[in-house]
């Protein structure tokens, strides 16, 4: 019996297999909202079988934005156009037992920046951008403008900033929310002593540097019921000597799961170009696996997983809870289909689809007795 398309609880959410797609930016919204192309892009996502879908980074308020063109749920207009969205998804998710998790979070100095696919580099106020907000003065690159330090009023903000949009996103129906504290971004750049060099309370000791990524946490969690999982993407390391370490970052679990964290969700790097990465197949997942086993909540590992034994073996070999991916389900988004037919499994899709299901995998949909003229 495959382990990856096994039953497994995220919280008080319980997947119907473990196998988690990743939250990945369209940079297609306007002015934060919701448009057709993430109806289209989400449908087909929500059809794919897979055990958890999380939507995209979405901004807490204008300012947090990566993109101009980035999701937001800062404003009763972004609440309803994505809830128009996320209501007819969750019309064809809901039959194929698919939940919708959304990922919040804020870019702090790596905000007002071009799509990639125009450079991505950074947007002068002149050019669509505005000036971008940080820990400390520091910038992301030495060529650019240097962040606005954050005073302790603007982080009161931000963290009420957090819990509206968390609000918002429950009266959506969402079923799990997770806070980004990876990739570079605000609430990683207060973990990270390479982004934060404050010399208040909030900077310095890493007990000062874990405090608001931990106060915005603890906001969203009291904010919400217990039955609606919280939990935290993370960069582990950021591959930088003197940067975030998996030390430091076991610490940052533990305290997450002492205030009620629901899942860790396991990426690293992105606050530093000197970061060194050391790609390859499942790059990651020893990331994952030790906190995993240190920290002791649910764990999902991500990077480079790309074909089904892989998966199967990371959750059969118990480094990990759940297996994410993103670009790889772009590419493929019937990825659950494939690795289930391989692994001799099943996955529940929508009844219209039945008939797509090759002869010689009469179980790969479970039943499928549907005529047909």
């Amino acid at each position: 019996m495959s382990l990856l398309f096994s039953p497994h609880a995220l919280g008080a959410l319980t997947l119907q297999n473990r196998i988690v797609i990743a939250p990945m930016c369209q940079y297609s919204a306007d002015n934060g909202n919701a448009s057709d192309w993430h109806l289209m892009h989400l449908g087909q996502l929500a059809m794919s079988g897979a055990g958890l879908l999380i939507v995209e980074a979405t901004a807490v308020s204008p300012e947090g934005r990566i993109t101009p063109q980035d999701l937001g749920l800062w404003s009763d207009e972004n609440e309803a156009a994505l809830a128009r969205v996320i209501a007819s998804v969750q019309r064809w998710a809901n039959a194929s037992r698919m939940p919708l998790a959304i990922q919040l979070g804020h870019a702090g100095r790596k905000a007002s920046s071009e799509v990639p696919w125009r450079g991505g580099q950074l947007l002068p106020p002149g050019q669509g951008g505005w000036p971008t907000v940080g820990p400390s003065a520091l910038p992301h690159l030495t060529n650019e403008v240097p962040p606005q330090a954050l005073t302790l009023a603007d982080l009161a903000r931000i963290k009420a900033d957090f819990v509206q949009a968390a609000l918002r996103a429950q009266r959506i129906g969402f079923e799990a929310i997770e806070l980004h504290a990876a990739h570079g971004y605000l609430l990683h750049q207060f973990l990270s002593p390479l982004a934060n060099q404050r010399t208040d309370e909030y900077g310095g000791s890493l007990s000062h540097r874990l405090r608001f990524p931990l106060e915005v946490f603890e906001a969203v969690r009291q904010a919400l019921p217990e039955s609606l999982p919280v939990g935290v993407r993370l960069s582990a390391t950021d591959w930088v000597d003197g940067g975030l370490d998996l030390a430091q970052t076991t610490e940052f679990g533990l305290a997450l799961k002492a205030r009620g964290a629901a899942f860790l969700h396991v990426s690293s790097a992105g606050v530093s170009p000197l970061q060194k990465i050391p790609l390859g197949p499942g790059y990651q997942v020893d990331l994952a696996a030790h906190l995993k086993r240190e920290v002791g909540l649910p764990t999902i590992a991500v990077g480079l997983i790309t074909e089904p034994q892989q998966a199967e073996a990371i959750v059969a070999q118990g480094e990990a809870d759940f297996v994410a991916l993103a670009r790889g389900m772009l590419y493929d988004p019937r990825w659950p289909w494939h690795a289930a037919a391989e692994l001799g499994a099943q996955v529940s899709v929508p009844a219209q689809y039945w008939r797509s299901q090759p002869r010689e995998l009469k179980a790969l949909f479970g039943d499928t007795s549907m005529g047909q003229r």
